[in-house]
């Protein structure tokens, strides 16, 4: 490791990764407690495979921007440290797999040198800042919400609010109204408007709150029609806070933002947010209008010779991958990545072609596909034919025959059935026998290997996830065909309803049924939905159900896709959203380690900061002390209330008027550096009188200490 230290220049990054690489150590020399070492790897991108021993790495893209540079980095860690292949996620991050543990901190800091983190890509964070990828270059934007994706990301990255928070929290900024970024599955989402005051043309946001997917799906709600846009990041920050404070950490099937809401309403969560103005660290944010994203444009040079062997696939790429931007004379080009897949060699050899010919400004899609801009209109046909060379220029982006899905069991710990596999099956059906549908954006079909989403099949117009079957004494793959989800418009969105099971090998069965009714009975410009909703979830039901007669098995129908063995059930457990360490010990020397960071925050005059981490440390010493007496602790309120139950009022501790007081003078009082200090040293006397209770407590006889 020391090798390289000296290569990475920004200090706070080499303290994270000198970090990761001691306590990979400790956790090898058993001197930290597995939980508490998941925790963090987490929180540091790397997260536990299906297969033991070895890691996926989740490599954080804001708003899935990289440069042609970044890619060839990402491409040469994962010839290094994986196997050859970049895949791509429907959060716009980049995954690799088959990665050993010990060798993530170099990992890491080969990454950094192209300014390319890990940091927050897994845990209780605030994951990944998506935007639409056409952000920019759409015509329909009111603004390029690029500088806003990347303020949030820049603000909310270590910051000590969502470092340990009940689960992850989710974030999108869409471009204009078609909310390519799907607002209303995220916990916050953003969808720009504008609007004129004394004449002048004021920037603000639709703000959509609480959604999510999962394997209980739910719609955002409208927190605001508009909110001006130096207000976002404060929002933001409010309502990290209450989650934080008040969100579930025991039931994790329980801890996202969505329940948060259901559980308290709408208006209390607000109100608790607004309750938190005054302890914000920004009463208003301005993000710099002036933050420019787009790279040098592509010099006009001269086109070498090219011949384009299927002009009929060029004209069909042309009407679906291809778009007019809003800058004039240029295009965006989409390249469609079958299962998200691409190998380190392919993206190696498109760099050339993007440097050459397309901005340096490539986006990850949140359909696992990539966007390239500013193409000249006349360097359009090499572009294909050199894109056709690499494989990179199969027509129907965001078409039928585009579809998305998870590694399912080929990595991941929760998979149930192969999706990989079953999603290629499913594209050759539509690219084979419906080729009309790649022209076809208003169907779209999702994947994923489990109930949670990861393949956002629970707002598909037809989707399906991994599940299994009982037949007899065995166990069959099986997915839950899903119908009727999807993007409306403006923040509105569907969640799909489930039908019924059918055996995996039958889902060609089941694309070819649906599209087959839906050709034959639609009315005249009937879109879908539209058709899902005039006959109901009944009449798909009995549609599907011959295919789901487990009396008319085959032999085939006992493996899954992609295998040769007969199907087990095998599932893991996952770490999407981080575990429970409720050891005490743990407790308070995190505790300890929280206030070394609040002294460090004091002494650069970040007083929110030392001011927050005061505050987790105040109730981590309190959690500890509660585990003790096997109190049961869910959330940050709940916990400040029990501290009060069972030792102020029973007189053990004094607080006055009691410990709730104490602590939440957090949102009591503006961040600065008297208020810090004075909390900080509260927080200080009480960890100590805490350490000493316990010690005394567990030096007392066993009848005694009853």
């Amino acid at each position: 490791m020391q090798s390289f230290r000296s290569e990475i220049e920004n200090p706070l990054v080499e303290k994270d990764i000198i970090e990761l690489e001691k306590k990979i150590r400790l956790y090898r020399e058993g001197k930290l407690q597995e939980d508490k070492f998941k925790s963090l790897r987490l929180a540091r991108g790397v997260y536990g495979q299906r297969q033991l021993g070895v890691q996926m790495v989740r490599i954080k893209l804001p708003f899935g921007r990289m440069t042609t540079q970044q890619l060839t980095r990402i491409a040469a860690i994962s010839d290094e440290y994986s196997t050859g292949n970049l895949h791509l996620t429907t959060r716009q991050d980049i995954q690799i797999h088959y990665v050993s543990l010990d060798r993530t901190p170099e990992l890491w800091a080969n990454l950094e040198k192209d300014d390319v983190t890990l940091r927050e890509a897994c845990g209780n964070t605030v994951r990944n800042v998506t935007a639409s990828p056409e952000a920019g270059i759409d015509p329909e934007e009111p603004f390029d919400v690029s500088p806003y994706a990347d303020a949030t990301f820049r603000y909310f990255l270590r910051n000590p609010i969502c470092q340990d928070m009940g689960r992850k929290f989710k974030m999108s900024f869409s471009s204009s109204d078609a909310d390519t970024a799907m607002s209303y599955m995220h916990d916050l989402g953003f969808i720009p408007k504008v609007k004129e005051e004394n004449g002048q043309t004021v920037r603000g946001f639709k703000v959509m709150i609480g959604g999510g997917l999962g394997a209980q799906p739910a719609l955002a709600h409208t927190a605001y029609e508009f909110l001006p846009e130096d207000k976002v990041i404060p929002l933001i920050e409010g309502v990290l806070r209450i989650f934080d404070r008040h969100g579930e950490r025991n039931n994790r099937n329980k801890a996202r933002f969505k329940y948060l809401i259901a559980k308290l309403g709408l208006e209390e969560v607000m109100r608790l947010v607004n309750e938190e103005y005054k302890a914000l660290k920004s009463h208003a944010f301005e993000v710099d209008k002036n933050a420019d994203f787009r790279p040098a444009l592509p010099a006009a040079g001269e086109i070498p010779d090219f011949v384009i062997e299927d002009t009929d696939k060029y004209n069909k790429w042309l009407k679906t991958n291809v778009f007019q931007q809003k800058q004039e004379g240029y295009y965006g080009v989409y390249i469609k990545v079958l299962t998200g897949d691409i190998s380190s060699d392919t993206a190696r050899a498109l760099v050339p072609l993007v440097r050459g010919y397309a901005a340096d400004d490539i986006r990850v899609t949140q359909g696992q596909n990539l966007l390239l801009k500013f193409v000249r209109e006349e360097v359009l046909p090499y572009f294909f034919a050199r894109l056709d060379e690499l494989g990179l220029a199969e027509p129907g982006f965001n078409s039928v025959a585009d579809i998305t899905t998870c590694p399912g069991t080929d990595t991941c710990n929760l998979g149930i059935s192969n999706s990989v596999t079953a999603a290629k099956v499913l594209e050759e059906v539509i690219v084979k026998e419906y080729p009309e549908l790649l022209f076809n954006r208003d169907i779209k079909i999702k994947m994923s290997g489990c109930m949670n989403s990861c393949g956002q099949h629970g707002m598909a117009n037809l989707g399906f996830h991994g599940s299994s079957l009982k037949s007899g004494k065995s166990v069959i793959p099986a997915l839950q065909v899903l119908l009727g989800g999807g993007t409306v418009v403006n923040g509105e969105g569907r969640i799909a309803q489930k039908v019924l099971k059918v055996p995996s090998k039958r889902g060609p069965e089941v694309v070819r049924s649906v599209i087959n009714d839906y050709q034959a009975n639609k009315q005249e410009n009937e879109r879908f939905n539209e058709y899902y909703d005039r006959n109901g979830k009944d009449y798909f039901y009995q549609l599907l159900k011959p295919l789901a007669d487990l009396t008319t098995l085959t032999a085939d129908d006992f493996v899954d896709w992609g295998h040769q063995e007969q199907f087990e059930t095998a599932i893991g457990v996952g770490e999407c959203a981080g575990v429970m360490i409720d050891l005490v010990a743990t407790l308070l020397y995190e505790s300890d380690e929280k206030l070394e960071w609040a002294a460090e925050a004091l002494q650069e005059q970040r007083y929110a900061d030392a001011i927050y981490y005061g505050y987790a440390s105040y109730v981590s010493t309190a959690k500890a002390l509660l585990l003790d007496k096997d109190v049961k602790c869910n959330t940050h309120a709940g916990i400040i209330h029990d501290f009060d139950t069972h030792f102020v009022a029973e007189g053990v501790f004094n607080f006055s008027p009691d410990f709730k007081s104490e602590v939440l003078q957090i949102n009591q009082n503006e961040p600065g550096e008297a208020f810090a200090k004075d909390y900080l040293n509260r927080a200080l006397v009480f960890l100590q009188e805490a350490t000493r209770y316990r010690q005394e407590q567990r030096q007392k006889p066993a009848f005694e200490a009853l």
